[in-house]
């Protein structure tokens, strides 16, 4: 697979007569790709029935002339203010009843049938217009789900479309007054017409309730997006993708993905650290120029399992940007590291956003490659030094991981809806452990939790996922791998409901949680041996080996065979021992890396990147601050 580079560019906010000289400075710089059209809407169509196509012909024309490859986005994600006009009532509404107005982005709502109607029309409008364009080589629909918490809206539309999908699913109001098990603070109802959406209740409202209604928000964002790719595929052969966020959990990735042939994502280090990482403020502090070790590789991997093999950053970092509660300038080499770290997981390729530094509106503090002088900004010149190591290159050969991680987003909403605990969440529980194998030096494959085929993965882990089928139980029992599972794990069915016999239920487990407690920050639970139970303790009954306990002799982890159950979330120094534990077991190599640095294997290379501020020594020789090093790997 060849590896390329692109950029995000909006013809639209420069200048007629720079463009050619824009593009051939693009083709210079060495990218490929060139994403326009994902905010356009207003120019394209700047009222109801009037199109403006000149400009976006000719744009698209200037960049194909200068042999760039065009991803053009439909520009759904900022409808104008005529479409609003028109259907006022098409806002999402937040938890309090409040709806989003006009003037930024993100400004309607999945479940409006108006809004459906004008996104499919001016998609069909463009892809029958550029569908067949040689130089549209790639498409991107809309913009960054779920940004701007955007998937749950409690509006009217979300109201109406709720008790569609509620009927649909149970058929009968008594069989889901019986599911949810409503007959609690007689809640029943006689009528799906009953049904409100769980916001504004004097208490919590029922997590069955709420649960059904976090799954029915992601399928309106399946449906949104497929009705878009179903519309560009009767016009284009060209790959369809969407670009993602870092921890968005909203809306099930995997689902979206499915009906696409690329997934891409928008990575910001410096942005998510302090935003999203959930880094202590000694990490913060270490990595605040180079962002988290783990939080892109983390994406990565996962996307990569979303476009089944096919990704790519459509958006990376390149300087300050200014949406974080701090905007730090990257070390030097940091664009260069954050771009082999990419092609390291396998991306196809890697977009810079954004080509020029707007000197308008809400991003113009947002770095580009370019100032808005069109002076060559810091990330330009490391660009332009990844292009030229590129040349020299040999293609990417994925090999697949020997640790595979199901991560599960019904299982999110789960923890979402019912934490049991302040800031506990499943995100955050299958980063823990993630991070933990990737101090070890372990590469790791992101798995789906419709996957069903584990051949060739040496351990196999499934934290949190509350929901598991039968199906899944029995496929990783007779996987062949070390299998971690807990905690949390089978400890609901479909509606929400403790199961009986206890969870986790697993075939050839002599494992039940008796009853859990949650911990507060400040009375951690020493785990014999090193390490400590953070955030959540589930007490263990059953006749299984116990691998890790309590200092006072509670049982932590309970084996049987090669299934291991862990009913605790440690600490990194606990999950450092659990994983030592399981990959001596798998027979896998571990490393002991230095702290910042981790390792990367391809089918034909191993990469090494240090993410600390300072040179480090460590088994690949000395590695610079912000420094990568490729090596072959003889597997």
């Amino acid at each position: 697979m060849k590896r390329t580079l692109g950029t995000c560019y909006y013809p639209e906010h420069w200048p007629r007569q720079i463009w050619e000289e824009d593009a051939a400075r693009m083709a210079a710089l060495g990218l490929t790709w060139v994403r326009i059209g994902e905010f356009a809407w207003s120019r394209i169509e700047p009222a109801e029935g009037q199109f403006d196509w000149a400009w976006l012909d000719d744009a698209i024309e200037v960049l194909g002339a200068a042999g760039l490859k065009v991803v053009l986005g439909t520009p759904t994600a900022t409808p104008p203010r005529w479409v609003c006009d028109k259907y006022s009532d098409m806002f999402a509404v937040d938890v309090d009843g409040k709806p989003r107005g006009f003037g930024s982005r993100r400004h309607y709502c999945f479940s409006h049938a108006g809004y459906l109607s004008e996104s499919k029309r001016i998609v069909e409008e463009i892809a029958r217009r550029y569908g067949r364009n040689p130089h549209v080589a790639a498409w991107q629909t809309d913009n960054e789900y779920g940004c701007h918490d955007t998937v749950i809206s409690y509006s009217d539309a979300a109201r109406l479309a709720f008790r569609d999908w509620l009927h649909s699913r149970y058929g009968d109001v008594a069989a889901l007054n019986e599911a949810w098990g409503n007959v609690f603070w007689s809640m029943e109802y006689d009528d799906f017409e009953q049904i409100g959406l769980p916001n504004l209740t004097v208490t919590e409202p029922n997590p069955a309730h709420v649960q059904a209604f976090r799954r029915f928000s992601s399928d309106q964002v399946v449906a949104y997006n497929k009705a878009q790719v179903d519309i560009i595929r009767a016009h284009s052969d060209a790959p369809i993708s969407h670009n993602y966020m870092g921890r968005i959990t909203e809306f099930d990735h995997f689902a979206v993905g499915a009906d696409m042939e690329i997934a891409t994502w928008d990575s910001y280090p410096l942005g998510f650290l302090e935003d999203r990482v959930g880094a202590t403020p000694e990490d913060q502090r270490h990595f605040a120029r180079q962002g988290d070790p783990d939080f892109q590789a983390f994406h990565h991997d996962l996307y990569r399992a979303v476009g089944k093999g096919r990704w790519w950053v459509m958006e990376q970092q390149p300087g300050p940007v200014n949406w974080a509660p701090y905007n730090p300038a990257p070390l030097p080499g940091m664009v260069r590291l954050w771009t082999w770290e990419a092609f390291a997981h396998g991306a196809e390729a890697v977009c810079y956003f954004r080509w020029r530094q707007a000197p308008f509106a809400q991003e113009q503090l947002h770095a580009g490659l370019l100032r808005p002088d069109s002076i060559a900004a810091p990330g330009y010149f490391e660009a332009e030094e990844v292009a030229e190591e590129l040349a020299d290159a040999p293609d990417v050969s994925h090999a697949q991981a020997p640790v595979g991680l199901i991560f599960d987003y019904d299982a999110a909403w789960s923890w979402d809806v019912q934490p049991q605990g302040e800031g506990f969440d499943y995100f955050a529980l299958v980063f823990d452990l993630y991070r933990a194998f990737r101090r070890a030096g372990v590469s790791i494959d992101i798995l789906s939790p419709h996957e069903r085929q584990f051949d060739g993965y040496k351990i196999v882990a499934a934290l949190g996922m509350m929901v598991m089928p039968d199906d899944l139980k029995r496929a990783l029992a007779d996987s062949g791998a070390e299998v971690l599972l807990g905690p949390r794990s089978a400890a609901r069915d479909q509606d929400f409901n403790i199961p009986v016999p206890l969870p986790p239920a697993w075939p050839e487990l002599d494992v039940a949680v008796s009853r859990l407690e949650t911990l507060r920050p400040d009375m951690p639970i020493p785990v014999a041996g090193g390490g400590a139970i953070k955030n959540w303790f589930e007490h263990l009954e059953g006749g299984p080996e116990s691998v890790f306990e309590t200092d006072a002799g509670m049982p932590v982890a309970l084996r049987s065979g090669k299934t291991t159950y862990c009913g605790s979330w440690g600490d990194d120094a606990f999950f450092d021992r659990l994983v030592k534990d399981l990959t001596q077991r798998a027979g896998i190599d571990v490393l002991n890396l230095p702290k910042g640095v981790r390792v990367r294997d391809t089918g034909t290379e191993r990469f090494w990147f240090n993410h600390n501020p300072h040179d480090v020594k460590c088994d690949a020789g000395d590695l610079p601050a912000a420094g990568v090093i490729r090596e072959a790997l003889t597997r």
